[in-house]
C-alpha cells in the first residue's frame, strides 16, 4: 500500500483584520489564490490519484467568510483547528459560526489555547493546551473535539507520546510530503503568500515523493514511538 494522502493547511485568507504577531502575515494567501487552489483539488485528486485534503489553522474569521463558502461551492469538506483563547475575538470565529461550519459538514479541531510552543509547557499549561482547549471548543460547537494540530509544527517525541495519550485520534503538524489516510500523525504543507497552487502543489505530486512518504512513515513511528 501506498501513502497517496498530501494534506493542505491556510492559515488567514485575504488581507488580516487584526494586527498580527511578527512573521505571521506570511501565512495569508490572497482570496483568489485560496479559491483557485480549491476548485483545482478535484481534477488534481483525479490525474494523480492522490487525496488532498484541506486543512485550517488558528481559527482566523476569514475561515468562515472565504475558507467555508469556497469549500461548499465544489462540495468538499475541511479540518478547521481553532485557538480557544481566541474564540469571539475580533478577527477570529464565533461560536455561532463554529457551529455553522460543523451543520456544513466540517470538523472543528484544536490547535491549543494560547498559540505557544508546546515542548516547553509546565503542567498547567498542558492541561490548558490539551484539555481545557478543546473542551471549551466542544461547549462552543456541540461537536466532540478529537483532532489537533500542533503550533509552530513544533514538537518532539513527549509531545507527541502525551498528545497520544491524551486521546487524541489524529494529529497534524507542518513539513509537507504524503501519509497515510489512516495515520494518526500527518505532516501538512503550509500555503504562504508566494503560494501557487499549479506550481507548488503538482510538482509535490510525483511518484518519488509518493515512494518517499511511503517510506518515512514508518521510520517516523518508530523515531518518536507513536
Amino acid at each position: 500500500m501506498l501513502a497517496r494522502t498530501f494534506v493542505l493547511t491556510f492559515h488567514g485568507i485575504g488581507d488580516p483584520v487584526v494586527p498580527l504577531a511578527p512573521g505571521e502575515g506570511r501565512y495569508f494567501v490572497s482570496a483568489e489564490t485560496y479559491r483557485h487552489t480549491i476548485a483545482a483539488l478535484d481534477a488534481l485528486e483525479a490525474v494523480h490519484g492522490v487525496r488532498l485534503p484541506v486543512t485550517f489553522d488558528d481559527g482566523n474569521l476569514s475561515d468562515y467568510s472565504v475558507g467555508l463558502p469556497a469549500l461548499v461551492d465544489v462540495g468538499r469538506t475541511g479540518r478547521f483547528f481553532v485557538l480557544a483563547g481566541r474564540i469571539g475575538k475580533p478577527g477570529y470565529l464565533s461560536g455561532d459560526q463554529m457551529r455553522e461550519m460543523v451543520s456544513a459538514g466540517m470538523t472543528i479541531g484544536s490547535h491549543g489555547w494560547d498559540h505557544i510552543d508546546w515542548r516547553h509547557l509546565d503542567a498547567a499549561g498542558r492541561q490548558r493546551e490539551w484539555y481545557d482547549a478543546p473542551r471549551r471548543i466542544e461547549d462552543e460547537t456541540g461537536a466532540p473535539v478529537t483532532q489537533a494540530a500542533i503550533p509552530f509544527g513544533a514538537f518532539d517525541r513527549q509531545v507527541l507520546q502525551r498528545l497520544k495519550a491524551a486521546g487524541y485520534r489524529r494529529v497534524f503538524s507542518s513539513g509537507g510530503g504524503f501519509t497515510f489516510d489512516s495515520a494518526w500523525f500527518c505532516p501538512r504543507l503550509s500555503a504562504t503568500d508566494t503560494f501557487e497552487p499549479d506550481r507548488d502543489i503538482t510538482s509535490q505530486l510525483g511518484f518519488k515523493q509518493v515512494l518517499r512518504g511511503t517510506a518515512y512513515a514508518p521510520l517516523r513511528r518508530l523515531r518518536y514511538r507513536i
